[in-house]
């Protein structure tokens, strides 16, 4: 049938009727029971979606409405992020966090840019080459003793300023909080924007856990980014309880003019963006991301608590917290007999940048159950 055929030309297609969401589904390919997916340590994007958001991508699913960002449910999202982040705000929603960093810097940035970050950062050290290889930009990690910047290092980093042989450093980009669970505070972001501003450079935000930071300092999201210079943030959402949408959210008028185009062209613009939109809202229109993030560093609280105190008491002698835990991860040098053993009851990961070092990261649905039950398999003897 030709797409342009008239429905009254189309019996078949007269025929049909709106789907019956009250029909029964088979029973699904994949055993869905609680103990065949018990909660572990392994990364918070292995948790699975908060219920308020499912809810939320479930009342979006009515009718019909336009694609690509021209529903109510993304309008509502600008008017959410500029409540957080100030009336200047832009926000756009995309798929993942990768493309959000991407496309972030692409959409600030010529092409003979570069961007200095952490050598631990994302955008360094985990997304495959794709801000070089496919946002064109070059990146210079920058060793750091605990995952953040400073003034000073990013001046040591400078380098070429002016030469055509050499890339042009015009961006700052920081993780908050960053690879190491470490958390940036205002002052800090504060004199890093002063630096890079003093610099004719932008200073970017890989916000994938922005909350919890956010929710570790006891501020909002415009504290940490709006009010202390930052000029372009990718706001996270899947490691907080979303099913899978992160945004871009443009705080500097003055960059950014060609996102409209650019998230096409980075196979970032949805087609069916209310379901995106949906659940950012849910996320970020109320207290959910706090809440959410605020659990989940207070869990990786307690299994700090927890480890240290077994420390102490010569329980587990023979391992050690090798990061400040100011977020919702705690990395631990762990020996190998130690890892193996707790690996039996939890998965979690080994952290390739420090030998016999494990990550053990926090979701929005670990349990006080769960931290405890580690604690117990790490210290057992």
């Amino acid at each position: 049938m030709n797409d342009q055929t008239p429905l009254s030309q189309n019996p078949q297609a007269d025929q049909t009727t709106p789907l019956d969401q009250s029909t029964p589904l088979n029973p699904p390919a994949v055993d869905t029971s609680p103990g065949a997916h018990p909660r572990n340590f392994g990364s918070d994007n292995w948790a699975g979606a908060h219920p308020e958001v499912i809810t939320a991508i479930t009342q979006a699913n009515v009718g019909h409405t336009p694609g690509y960002g021209g529903d109510p449910w993304t309008a509502r999202f600008g008017e959410v992020m500029k409540g957080h982040f100030g009336p200047s705000a832009q926000a756009f929603p995309v798929f993942n966090g990768t493309g959000a960093n991407v496309l972030a810097l692409q959409s600030a940035l010529p092409r003979w840019a570069a961007v200095i970050t952490a050598a631990s950062a994302h955008i360094n050290y985990d997304e495959t080459g794709a801000p070089e290889k496919v946002g064109g930009l070059k990146v210079i990690g920058a060793p750091t003793p605990d995952g953040k910047l400073t003034p000073e290092i990013i001046n040591g980093a400078v380098l070429g300023r002016g030469n055509e042989h050499n890339a042009q450093p015009l961006a700052v980009s920081i993780s908050q909080s960053t690879e190491w669970g470490t958390t940036y505070t205002p002052d800090e972001i504060r004199a890093i924007a002063d630096t890079a501003h003093g610099l004719d450079m932008i200073l970017h935000v890989d916000g994938s856990r922005l909350g919890n930071a956010a929710a570790y300092l006891g501020t909002g999201l415009g504290a940490i980014t709006t009010d202390v210079g930052v000029d372009i943030i990718s706001l996270g959402g899947t490691k907080n309880g979303l099913l899978g949408a992160e945004a871009i959210v443009v705080l500097n008028p003055d960059i950014g003019q060609g996102m409209k185009f650019l998230r096409k062209m980075n196979l970032q613009l949805s087609s069916k963006m209310r379901f995106l939109s949906a659940q950012l809202n849910a996320l970020y229109d109320g207290d959910l991301w706090s809440t959410s993030a605020n659990h989940a560093n207070s869990m990786a609280r307690r299994l700090a608590d927890g480890l240290a105190e077994a420390v102490s008491t010569d329980r587990a002698p023979d391992i050690s917290i090798v990061a400040k835990t100011e977020s919702n991860v705690v990395f631990v040098h762990m020996p190998e007999e130690v890892s193996a053993r707790a690996r039996q009851k939890f998965a979690f990961a080994n952290w390739p940048m420090a030998e016999n070092v494990v990550r053990l990261m926090c979701a929005f649905d670990t349990t006080a159950e769960d931290v405890d039950a580690l604690i117990a398999a790490i210290v057992e003897s």
